[in-house]
């Protein structure tokens, strides 16, 4: 039986502490702060990196390099059989269309499997508990590659947005629409229903935000996964931008109106996203869990 090994990037959100408690790999992943290279959690921590948006620093998200990636693949392959690789959706990120020509090399076929199932964040952390799960469980390769394909489109994640200066900043909205909506105290709610950001709703505070995020997951385990919700598959995690006492508190907040259903993960959202949308955000995720491996 091949032994596989279960590759992501932090863009997952899992940690270096968490990686190798779970037995899953990280590849960091770069960002350029004015002009300066960083890798997420080994250059730059979360602190850092708020510390440098709030002061303006112009920052920009990159991917690993060929040569990174290339390094990372031949050292797992050394005690390794074989590697999945869960990058983040091909839809936010040219990292997925990076790895995938790369695993087309004579040197990596049928060794190394690109995953491009559309996660990101929480949802894509969660495909790696899976993944790593079933790998346990004496699946192969192409089963796993298959489950995580399979339910690609079984996740749903809803950003509520503290500030309009960092999707004005990249081009999201106008500048004219920004001043406007910072005038009117206005919270955009974003949403990734697979591969892209897009948005959901606009409200006026934090509170009613937080109410529509909560009807929309709702919804989405009601209607889109209906089967799965009632069968208990279906797990909440929660995600934010230098905001965890808010998250807790969310998290709180969610149970009361859907009591039936577990909250896994409070996590930081990935700074790739974050470098977008600014601090103060919260974002609530939902997934299924095979054989509930999720604790």
């Amino acid at each position: 039986m091949s032994k596989i090994a279960i590759l992501t990037d932090s863009n997952s959100g899992l940690t270096i502490e968490e990686a190798k408690k779970y037995g899953i790999f990280v590849v960091p992943m770069p960002f350029i702060i004015d002009g300066e290279e960083y890798y997420e959690e080994i250059s730059l921590s979360q602190d850092e990196f708020y510390k440098k948006l709030a002061g303006k620093a112009n920052i920009s998200t990159s991917q690993p390099s060929t040569y990174s990636l290339m390094e990372c693949w031949d050292n797992l392959l050394k005690d390794y059989d074989e590697i999945i690789f869960i990058p983040m959706s091909s839809g936010l990120s040219a990292t997925m269309q990076t790895a995938t020509n790369l695993s087309k090399d004579d040197k990596y076929l049928n060794k190394v499997h690109v995953v491009d199932n559309q996660r990101i964040s929480i949802t894509q952390k969660s495909s790696c508990f899976e993944a790593k799960y079933l790998v346990d469980q004496g699946k192969s390769s192409q089963e796993v590659v298959d489950y995580l394909m399979k339910t690609k489109m079984q996740s749903s994640i809803y950003i509520m947005v503290d500030t309009l200066y960092y999707l004005k900043k990249g081009g999201r909205v106008t500048p004219a629409a920004a001043a406007l909506g910072t005038l009117l105290n206005i919270k955009p709610v974003l949403q990734i229903q697979g591969e892209k950001l897009d948005s959901y709703c606009k409200v006026l505070s934090v509170r009613v935000a937080r109410i529509k995020m909560i009807q929309a997951i709702k919804n989405d385990l009601e209607m889109r996964f209906k089967e799965d919700y009632e069968n208990g598959r279906m797990i909440l995690s929660i995600a934010h931008t230098q905001n965890y006492e808010a998250a807790m508190d969310f998290k709180n907040q969610i149970l009361e109106s859907i009591p039936n259903i577990k909250v896994t993960f409070v996590d930081p959202l990935s700074l790739s996203v974050s470098c977008h949308i600014g601090p103060g955000s919260l974002a609530v995720g939902t997934m299924p869990n095979i054989d509930n491996c999720i604790k």
